[in-house]
Protein backbone atom coordinates (compact mmCIF):
# COMPACT_ATOMS: atom_id res chain seq x y z
CA UNK A 1 0.00 0.00 0.00
CA UNK A 2 2.99 2.21 0.58
CA UNK A 3 4.67 1.70 -2.30
CA UNK A 4 1.08 2.38 -4.25
CA UNK A 5 1.17 6.07 -2.94
CA UNK A 6 4.19 6.86 -3.41
CA UNK A 7 3.61 5.65 -6.98
CA UNK A 8 0.81 7.98 -7.09
CA UNK A 9 3.10 10.86 -5.51
CA UNK A 10 5.23 10.60 -8.29
CA UNK A 11 2.90 10.67 -10.89
CA UNK A 12 0.79 13.75 -9.81
CA UNK A 13 3.96 15.55 -9.77
CA UNK A 14 6.09 14.67 -12.79
CA UNK A 15 3.07 13.94 -15.06
CA UNK A 16 0.13 15.77 -14.07
CA UNK A 17 -0.41 18.79 -16.65
CA UNK A 18 -2.22 20.87 -14.41
CA UNK A 19 0.65 20.70 -11.86
CA UNK A 20 3.64 21.13 -14.23
CA UNK A 21 2.32 23.78 -16.85
CA UNK A 22 4.03 26.49 -16.94
CA UNK A 23 2.89 30.08 -18.34
CA UNK A 24 3.04 30.53 -21.55
CA UNK A 25 5.05 33.92 -21.04
CA UNK A 26 5.53 36.20 -24.38
CA UNK A 27 6.78 40.04 -24.66
CA UNK A 28 4.98 43.06 -26.25
CA UNK A 29 6.56 46.14 -26.67
CA UNK A 30 4.75 49.31 -27.71
CA UNK A 31 5.34 52.96 -27.98
CA UNK A 32 2.44 55.13 -27.32
CA UNK A 33 4.20 58.58 -26.53
CA UNK A 34 5.09 59.24 -22.37
CA UNK A 35 5.49 55.86 -20.96
CA UNK A 36 4.26 56.79 -17.70
CA UNK A 37 0.64 56.82 -19.49
CA UNK A 38 1.38 53.43 -20.78
CA UNK A 39 2.19 51.08 -17.91
CA UNK A 40 -1.09 51.56 -15.29
CA UNK A 41 -3.88 50.26 -18.71
CA UNK A 42 -1.46 47.49 -19.23
CA UNK A 43 -0.68 46.18 -15.30
CA UNK A 44 -4.31 45.78 -15.07
CA UNK A 45 -4.89 43.19 -17.12
CA UNK A 46 -5.30 39.43 -16.11
CA UNK A 47 -2.74 37.45 -17.34
CA UNK A 48 -0.18 40.18 -17.60
CA UNK A 49 2.70 39.38 -15.76
CA UNK A 50 5.03 42.50 -15.91
CA UNK A 51 4.90 46.09 -17.24
CA UNK A 52 8.49 48.18 -17.46
CA UNK A 53 8.98 51.35 -18.95
CA UNK A 54 11.63 51.78 -21.44
CA UNK A 55 13.38 52.74 -24.32
CA UNK A 56 13.21 51.08 -27.75
CA UNK A 57 13.57 51.53 -31.46
CA UNK A 58 17.20 52.95 -31.26
CA UNK A 59 20.86 52.76 -31.70
CA UNK A 60 22.55 54.03 -28.77
CA UNK A 61 23.21 51.33 -26.04
CA UNK A 62 22.02 51.85 -22.50
CA UNK A 63 20.59 55.15 -23.53
CA UNK A 64 19.55 57.46 -20.58
CA UNK A 65 16.52 59.64 -19.71
CA UNK A 66 18.63 62.73 -20.73
CA UNK A 67 20.12 61.43 -24.05
CA UNK A 68 16.63 60.17 -25.20
CA UNK A 69 14.51 63.17 -24.27
CA UNK A 70 17.07 64.88 -26.56
CA UNK A 71 15.51 63.14 -29.29
CA UNK A 72 19.30 62.29 -30.46
CA UNK A 73 19.52 58.49 -29.54
CA UNK A 74 16.85 57.22 -32.33
CA UNK A 75 15.01 55.55 -29.14
CA UNK A 76 11.27 55.86 -28.73
CA UNK A 77 9.13 55.86 -24.61
CA UNK A 78 8.26 52.50 -24.51
CA UNK A 79 6.63 50.06 -22.35
CA UNK A 80 7.62 46.16 -22.38
CA UNK A 81 5.30 43.71 -21.50
CA UNK A 82 5.63 40.10 -20.72
CA UNK A 83 2.11 38.35 -20.57
CA UNK A 84 1.17 34.64 -20.61
CA UNK A 85 -0.27 34.26 -23.74
CA UNK A 86 -2.49 31.63 -22.78
CA UNK A 87 -4.61 33.89 -20.18
CA UNK A 88 -4.23 36.87 -22.67
CA UNK A 89 -3.90 37.47 -26.17
CA UNK A 90 -1.61 39.70 -28.17
CA UNK A 91 -5.11 41.21 -29.92
CA UNK A 92 -5.97 42.18 -26.58
CA UNK A 93 -2.70 44.16 -25.63
CA UNK A 94 -2.87 45.58 -28.92
CA UNK A 95 -7.07 46.99 -28.55
CA UNK A 96 -5.38 48.44 -25.12
CA UNK A 97 -2.79 50.11 -26.98
CA UNK A 98 -4.94 51.74 -29.47
CA UNK A 99 -7.07 52.73 -26.97
CA UNK A 100 -4.40 54.91 -25.38
CA UNK A 101 -3.13 56.79 -27.86
CA UNK A 102 -3.56 59.13 -31.25
CA UNK A 103 -3.02 57.12 -33.76
CA UNK A 104 -2.93 60.35 -36.16
CA UNK A 105 -0.52 62.11 -34.72
CA UNK A 106 3.14 61.44 -36.32
CA UNK A 107 4.98 64.18 -34.38
CA UNK A 108 4.50 62.85 -30.54
CA UNK A 109 1.66 62.34 -28.49
CA UNK A 110 -0.36 65.24 -27.21
CA UNK A 111 1.65 67.49 -25.10
CA UNK A 112 4.97 65.65 -25.57
CA UNK A 113 6.55 66.53 -29.03
CA UNK A 114 9.48 64.85 -30.86
CA UNK A 115 10.76 61.29 -32.04
CA UNK A 116 10.92 60.17 -28.37
CA UNK A 117 7.24 59.99 -28.41
CA UNK A 118 5.90 59.13 -31.24
CA UNK A 119 4.19 56.06 -31.28
CA UNK A 120 4.99 52.50 -32.76
CA UNK A 121 4.35 48.97 -31.92
CA UNK A 122 7.44 46.79 -31.60
CA UNK A 123 6.31 43.16 -32.64
CA UNK A 124 9.17 40.04 -31.75
CA UNK A 125 7.93 37.61 -34.19
CA UNK A 126 6.10 37.24 -37.60
CA UNK A 127 2.32 36.23 -35.52
CA UNK A 128 2.71 39.69 -33.68
CA UNK A 129 3.76 41.64 -37.03
CA UNK A 130 0.23 39.98 -38.86
CA UNK A 131 -1.93 40.71 -36.07
CA UNK A 132 -0.18 44.31 -35.36
CA UNK A 133 -0.94 44.49 -39.30
CA UNK A 134 -4.73 43.85 -39.16
CA UNK A 135 -5.34 45.94 -36.29
CA UNK A 136 -4.14 48.75 -37.51
CA UNK A 137 -5.98 48.41 -40.83
CA UNK A 138 -9.30 47.60 -38.70
CA UNK A 139 -8.19 51.15 -37.10
CA UNK A 140 -8.16 53.09 -40.55
CA UNK A 141 -11.45 51.27 -42.15
CA UNK A 142 -12.93 52.37 -39.05
CA UNK A 143 -13.33 55.76 -40.03
CA UNK A 144 -13.26 56.78 -35.95
CA UNK A 145 -10.12 59.00 -36.82
CA UNK A 146 -10.07 62.16 -38.34
CA UNK A 147 -6.83 61.52 -40.43
CA UNK A 148 -4.56 58.67 -41.83
CA UNK A 149 -3.21 55.92 -39.35
CA UNK A 150 0.00 56.79 -38.65
CA UNK A 151 1.14 54.34 -35.86
CA UNK A 152 4.81 52.57 -37.09
CA UNK A 153 4.93 48.39 -36.82
CA UNK A 154 8.82 47.71 -36.52
CA UNK A 155 10.37 45.35 -36.18
CA UNK A 156 11.96 44.92 -31.98
CA UNK A 157 15.38 45.16 -32.08
CA UNK A 158 16.50 45.98 -28.10
CA UNK A 159 14.61 47.27 -25.26
CA UNK A 160 16.36 49.47 -22.16
CA UNK A 161 14.74 49.69 -18.97
CA UNK A 162 14.26 53.89 -17.60
CA UNK A 163 15.64 54.34 -14.53
CA UNK A 164 14.25 53.38 -11.55
CA UNK A 165 12.17 56.66 -10.76
CA UNK A 166 10.36 56.16 -13.95
CA UNK A 167 8.49 52.58 -13.27
CA UNK A 168 5.38 52.82 -12.26
CA UNK A 169 5.30 56.40 -11.45
CA UNK A 170 1.95 56.98 -12.08
CA UNK A 171 1.64 54.81 -8.69
CA UNK A 172 4.67 56.15 -6.85
CA UNK A 173 3.79 59.87 -7.81
CA UNK A 174 0.35 59.70 -7.96
CA UNK A 175 -0.77 63.31 -7.76
CA UNK A 176 2.07 64.68 -10.11
CA UNK A 177 1.25 61.74 -12.78
CA UNK A 178 -2.50 63.24 -12.83
CA UNK A 179 -1.79 66.29 -12.95
CA UNK A 180 0.52 65.84 -15.86
CA UNK A 181 -2.25 63.30 -17.69
CA UNK A 182 -4.49 66.13 -17.38
CA UNK A 183 -2.52 68.92 -18.58
CA UNK A 184 -0.89 67.21 -21.39
CA UNK A 185 -3.97 66.71 -23.29
CA UNK A 186 -3.86 62.69 -23.13
CA UNK A 187 -7.15 62.62 -20.57
CA UNK A 188 -9.40 65.04 -22.32
CA UNK A 189 -8.76 63.28 -25.80
CA UNK A 190 -8.98 60.07 -24.43
CA UNK A 191 -12.24 60.63 -22.49
CA UNK A 192 -13.64 62.38 -25.96
CA UNK A 193 -12.71 59.15 -28.11
CA UNK A 194 -14.04 57.08 -25.61
CA UNK A 195 -17.40 58.78 -25.59
CA UNK A 196 -17.22 58.28 -29.71
CA UNK A 197 -17.23 54.39 -29.30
Amino acid sequence: MFNFKILIFIYIIFFSPNLMATPKTEKATFAGGCFWCMEGPFESLPGVISVVAGYSGGKEFYPTYQEVSRGKTGHRESVQIEFDSSKIRYEELLTVFWNQIDPTDNGGQFADRGNQYRTGIFYHNQTQKKAAEKSKREISESKKFPGSIVVEIIPFTSFYPAEDYHQNYYKTNSEQYKKYKKYSGREDYLEKMCRQR
